[in-house]
């Protein structure tokens, strides 16, 4: 008895955990980049965001096909691995909010509107999760500011 419950304890809470990453490889050399902004860019809002991507194919969330992702974009914040939750952010869904946008409807540019000031800017490729690859693709964090 004492097994059984042990084991529905651990299937809940399987069930309640998020998805974890490292199930969806990239490929060697994959890259995503800012095509029209780099860092130290002083730029006129809204701030227009065209994504780069080489080694790899964009495809909408949901879409369950080798070497290819969406794009995310992480605004204001820690670089990605870097945060509050550290290594595990490779392994988990990006969050939806202020300062992770999703573009999961496979767009390859974006316009934000930004208030003026400095902002940081970081691409993340997820798969159809929304869950950075294995490895992570990842652009380099830049900083612009809205004048």
């Amino acid at each position: 008895m004492k097994k059984l419950a042990t084991l529905a304890f651990a299937l809940a809470a399987a069930a309640a955990s998020p998805v974890l990453a490292g199930e969806t490889p990239a490929p060697e050399g994959a890259k995503v980049y800012f095509v029209n902004l780099k860092d130290g860019d002083k730029v006129s809002g809204p701030v227009k965001i065209v994504f780069g991507l080489s080694g790899m194919g964009v495809a909408p969330a949901g879409t369950d096909k080798k070497n290819t992702g969406h794009h995310h974009v992480l605004i204001n914040r820690p670089e990605l691995g870097k945060g509050e939750d550290g290594e595990e952010e490779f392994n988990l869904n990006l969050p939806a909010d202020d300062n992770h946008k999703h573009f999961g409807g496979g767009q390859t540019e974006a316009t934000l509107d930004l208030p003026a000031g400095q902002h940081t800017l970081q691409l993340v490729l997820g798969d159809k999760d929304h869950i950075p690859h294995n490895p992570p693709i990842v652009s380099p964090r830049i900083t612009i500011t809205v004048e």
